[in-house]
């Protein structure tokens, strides 16, 4: 079973950086004026799509590395954690993809999408605070990796934030009224989005760095 929550620790980190790297390739052919408006329309389409890889892998990244820690010995917990915690990935993921299709109470999905964010930066970075402090017991890298995955939560957020005018030009481009202007505003931004994701890389290559030098700390 260890084995089998390896394997799908590894395969997070593996869709979350590919997928990232795939809808960050695709988002420049949107914002490329010299393309037809169908071809950034699809461009847009894919993005949304490849995009969905990420997500599933931020979600996933806690429960298979929670998971995992408790199959090693890292970790110590109640039976009921880990079941607890890929439930509530599960259900999250779930959210997720309704709001990805467009299906549901998208105007309670996507509130409930953001709080469930902000309260999973919250609790992880109580929880690095407590194990670095002594109150509970957990090996120095799992603290760190709880931090690093945070910080990447809190960069999706970033992400989304400066991503708003992009879907101001999609709308535009399916009505053909967009314009220079707009154009100029989504190059601004997407080059905000390639810094923000390229911090996103690195704090998951420093996560997975940190698991396999855990004998270190």
């Amino acid at each position: 079973m260890t084995e089998f929550v390896l394997f799908a620790h590894i395969l997070v980190f593996v869709y979350w950086l590919g997928g990232d790297l795939g809808a960050f390739v695709s988002a420049s052919i949107l914002v490329d004026e010299k393309q037809a408006p169908p071809a950034r329309l699809a461009a847009a389409k894919l993005v949304a799509h490849i995009d969905m890889a990420p997500r599933m892998g931020l979600i996933f990244a806690f429960p298979t590395g929670f998971a995992l820690a408790l199959g090693v010995g890292w970790l110590s917990a109640p039976g009921w954690a880990a079941p607890a915690a890929w439930a509530g990935a599960l259900i999250w993921a779930v959210m997720a993809w309704m709001i990805h299709l467009k299906t549901g109470p998208q105007g309670l999905l996507k509130p409930l999408d953001l709080a469930i964010r902000l309260a999973v930066i919250a609790a992880l970075v109580l929880a690095a605070g407590a194990a670095l402090a002594g109150v509970i017991d957990a090996p120095v890298f799992i603290a760190l990796k709880y931090l690093l995955l945070a910080a990447a939560v809190a960069c999706g957020l970033l992400i989304r934030a400066a991503l708003a005018p992009f879907f101001q030009v999609v709308g535009a481009l399916a009505a053909g009224t967009v314009t220079h202007a707009q154009n100029a505003r989504v190059r601004q931004a997407l080059g905000r989005v390639r810094l923000i994701v390229l911090v996103i890389w690195a704090l998951i290559s420093a996560a997975a760095l940190l698991g396999v030098y855990t004998p270190a700390l």
